[in-house]
């Protein structure tokens, strides 16, 4: 039976597509990407709907601090049957006696003084807006560092298709060096078929790339909350800043870092709390005034029908004085949490201290990688270069080309890998003081 070998057919079908799709695609920069985010992304969007329920509430009405304006309307009727036994002895007797009352009017009921608590519940609801912004800014910068972070990991993904696709060159050259040097008898069968495994070998790493590269660009389109199967290219190379100081990293993250933002907001919150609890020792005052409309008829009686209109007004006070020692327990529990905050913050600042010390030494060492890399794959594309000369003479062995040929893919791979991984770090040191810049 005779066999085919699919493997050229589909690697050809694959470079075709994706060199077809390579000059269609618009090139997606990095402020491209986080802009769209800005705009699209659903965590974004939510946290930002979240920051105006926030924003609304910060009235003084829910406060406490403004009047009650209402109006009302009653009404009762009655039919009875009715007797009376007056003081003279007389009897009266009435069935169906009607009785019919209607009041209506508007009231006004205003607390004026409650030990000054709706002030602290005022600025409250201002300190629970500040929160909103921090919850908002701490999920922008999560997701623009999940943006910068997949988009330079294409980057590097891209650099490695492009390693790839200039060892498949090679190994091609191989392989028609090889044919040529078994037809003129200079080399053996085997050296052909090795030549031809290693052709494939590096068609199948170039395959799995293509859909790694594939699978990571849609995880883009979907942080960027657009269809994943927009096509783009990204830029070939990775900039990284060389100059980042970690006194300097750790000055902003004490001011900027939204987590320890965020804790400093619960503290003052708790302290508001326990202000707003406090109020409660004194008493409360309120003023009450309106206008109401009486009218009441009644078949029987001395009054059988009585109008009356007019002002209402007065004023109420209250105050516990004793209410079961639950204001002194609250006013424990409110200290409590208070003392639990402060703990809170010292919490945050010692983490993202050990963070910031922790990140900034994967940094250093990602930047000393980068330069080892860098002059490795000098080295191994010198050797390369060589190696080749000399296979196409025939004064080495193919084993030894392949040796070189590996050498130069793996070094020119992890000088790639470094410097995905020296941006990652510096992402994760702007993150963590709160300013993620594209550079």
């Amino acid at each position: 039976m005779k066999t085919f070998n699919l493997w050229p057919l589909y690697l050809c079908i694959c470079l075709g597509i994706f060199s077809l799709k390579t000059h269609a695609q618009e090139l997606l920069t990095l402020e491209q990407a986080v802009e769209i985010t800005l705009e699209n992304n659903y965590d974004i969007r939510l946290a930002k709907n979240e920051l105006r329920v926030d924003s609304l509430g910060v009235s003084p009405g829910l406060a406490g601090m403004l009047p009650r304006v209402f109006a009302q309307a009653n009404t009762n009727n009655s039919i009875q049957n009715i007797t009376q036994t007056r003081s003279d002895g007389n009897v009266i007797e009435l069935d169906n006696a009607r009785n019919n009352s209607f009041n209506y009017g508007v009231g006004l009921d205003w607390t004026i003084f409650d030990g000054l608590s709706m002030f602290a519940r005022y600025d409250r609801l201002k300190e629970l807006e500040n929160l909103g912004k921090a919850e908002l800014q701490s999920t922008l910068l999560n997701q623009v560092s999940a943006v910068m972070s997949t988009y330079y990991d294409l980057v590097q993904q891209q650099q490695q298709l492009t390693a790839l696709d200039s060892t498949l060159v090679i190994s091609r050259q191989r392989v028609e060096l090889a044919d040529n040097r078994f037809s003129i008898g200079k080399a053996s069968k085997l050296e052909v078929l090795n030549a031809k495994v290693d052709l494939n070998t590096d068609k199948t790493h170039y395959v799995n790339q293509s859909e790694l590269y594939v699978n990571t660009k849609i995880r883009l389109n979907e942080i960027m909350a657009r269809d994943p199967k927009i096509e783009f290219k990204v830029v070939d190379d990775v900039l990284i800043a060389d100059n980042l100081k970690l006194d300097d990293l750790e000055q902003l993250s004490m001011t900027q870092n939204p987590e320890l933002q965020r804790q400093l907001i619960n503290k003052r919150i708790s302290e508001l709390e326990l202000k707003q609890i406090k109020g409660n020792r004194f008493p409360k005052i309120s003023a009450i005034t309106g206008y109401n409309f009486n009218n009441s008829e009644s078949s029987l009686g001395f009054t059988t029908k009585n109008n009356a209109q007019g002002w209402n007004y007065g004023f109420a006070a209250s105050i516990d004085i004793f209410n079961g020692s639950n204001q002194n327990r609250n006013e424990k529990i409110a200290k409590v949490q208070i003392e639990n905050t402060t703990l809170a913050i010292a919490q945050q600042k010692q983490t993202i201290i050990s963070q910031l010390n922790s990140a900034f030494q994967t940094y250093l060492t990602n930047l000393n990688l980068i330069d080892l890399e860098t002059h490795n794959e000098e080295i191994a594309k010198e050797n390369l270069d060589i190696t080749l000369a000399k296979y196409k003479i025939g004064t080495i062995p193919t084993i030894e080309f392949r040796a070189a040929q590996l050498n130069y893919i793996r070094a020119t791979l992890r000088l790639s890998h470094a410097k995905y991984e020296a941006k990652l770090s510096e992402i994760t040191l702007k993150q963590l003081t709160g300013n993620l810049s594209f550079q």
